[in-house]
């Protein structure tokens, strides 16, 4: 649906830069207009990860004046397969700060201001309220829905778009959308889509499932040329619905979206941990834990344990604990793999971070285990801890 602009016109373009916009300058319905409303425009990106890479690239080739950075994470090298803002160099350091000087080297006319530090209830609304347009590539549900209630607090519109594997969605949400030419409300946001967030462990990470590094490009590009668009006013956006991409069918479609008229409104910011369930209460008991230094331990001394590597086959292909069964966490909340689990040993969970393997203990938990155990950091922490020489992905 058709929108109007969402920023003012900078007041003049200089020399430097119709030279270098001249692209977009000579596109009748972007224009020199067009693009002095690009230059004015002040938008803030969640993460500079996957998505976030090529989104703030391709918004500072745009012309986008100022570019805002919510990240404090640093730069790691299974990072560089996808996330393309950085490089071989930048490995331990800031991404924030490495995303800056990609930023700078592609175009010195944006400024570029950095949020090193962790979005939650307490800074989202009022950091909102200094941009125009917020854009989500986050990959987890609980920012997700930080991130949609405090734009709606704010008044703000955003870009949002997700990925896995091969497949990407990407959608605009704006509450307080204009309504259409007929009177039409317009407003809508992520909670229209999605109500409820996932059961915990039902929607695996990047991290966790894998994604093909081009797909962030493709779902990235379709996010810059929506932001493009909103600020622009050019267009028809993507308000209302979900474009929905298959890399591997190579296949394009949008769903509608509608706004649910019963959904109770949101007046306020929330615990997004406990909405979205992020760690199973039993998990959190200290006598469900084993550090990676005591379960070398307790394998040394004969202990009967029974180690269950909960990840899936394609990763036990790349690494694994010595003596470690593969059990894919699927066959445990299934409850396929029960039957075939000892009861006179201690059953010890791994996953590659932790979080697989403490939702499946709770699963064996409920299921009458109660004396298993899991991994506390996961294949990860064995690694750093104990097997510094150890495959890492």
């Amino acid at each position: 649906m058709s929108l109007p602009p969402l920023v003012s016109p900078a007041a003049e373009l200089t020399r430097d830069e119709i030279a270098r916009y001249s692209r977009h300058l000579i596109i009748p319905d972007i224009g020199v207009v067009g693009q002095r409303r690009l230059k004015n425009a002040r938008v803030l990106v969640i993460g500079a990860g996957g998505l976030g890479s090529p989104t703030l690239l391709y918004l500072a080739a745009a012309g986008v004046g100022t570019l805002g950075i919510v990240d404090f994470d640093t730069v790691d090298e299974s990072n560089l397969q996808r996330q393309i803002i950085h490089g071989q160099s930048d490995i331990g350091r800031p991404k924030a700060h490495s995303a800056r000087d990609s930023i700078r080297d592609i175009n010195p006319f944006v400024n570029v201001e950095l949020h090193e530090f962790r979005l939650d209830a307490d800074n989202a609304v009022e950091l909102f309220g200094s941009y125009d347009l917020i854009i989500d590539g986050t990959d987890n549900f609980v920012t997700r829905y930080l991130v949609n209630d405090a734009a709606v607090l704010a008044h703000k519109p955003y870009v949002w778009g997700a990925i896995y594997r091969f497949a990407g969605q990407v959608s605009v949400f704006w509450e307080d959308a204009p309504d259409g030419p007929d009177g039409q409300k317009r407003g809508i946001n992520y909670r229209d889509l999605y109500p409820e967030p996932p059961a915990p462990g039902a929607v695996p990470s990047c991290a966790e499932g894998g994604v093909l590094g081009i797909l962030c490009a493709s779902i990235a590009s379709v996010m810059v040329t929506e932001a493009i668009k909103l600020i622009t006013g050019i267009g028809e956006s993507l308000l209302g619905r979900v474009l929905i991409y298959d890399a591997l069918a190579m296949t394009y479609r949008t769903i509608e979206i509608r706004k649910d008229p019963d959904a109770p409104a949101i007046t306020a910011l929330i615990d997004y941990e406990a909405f979205c369930g992020a760690v199973p209460d039993v998990a959190a008991l200290p006598d469900s834990t084993i550090t990676p230094p005591q379960l070398r331990e307790l394998m040394a001394s004969g202990a009967n344990i029974a180690l269950i590597d909960v990840r899936e086959p394609v990763e036990w292909e790349i690494n694994r604990i010595p003596g470690a069964t593969l059990i894919p966490k699927s066959a445990i909340d299934s409850g396929e793999a029960l039957a075939g689990l000892p009861q006179n040993a201690t059953v010890v969970l791994y996953c590659k971070t932790g979080v697989r393997s403490a939702k499946a203990l709770s699963v064996l938990h409920q299921a009458g285990f109660a004396g298993a155990l899991h991994l506390q950091g996961g294949i990860v922490a064995w690694a750093q801890q104990l097997d510094p020489d150890m495959a890492m992905y």
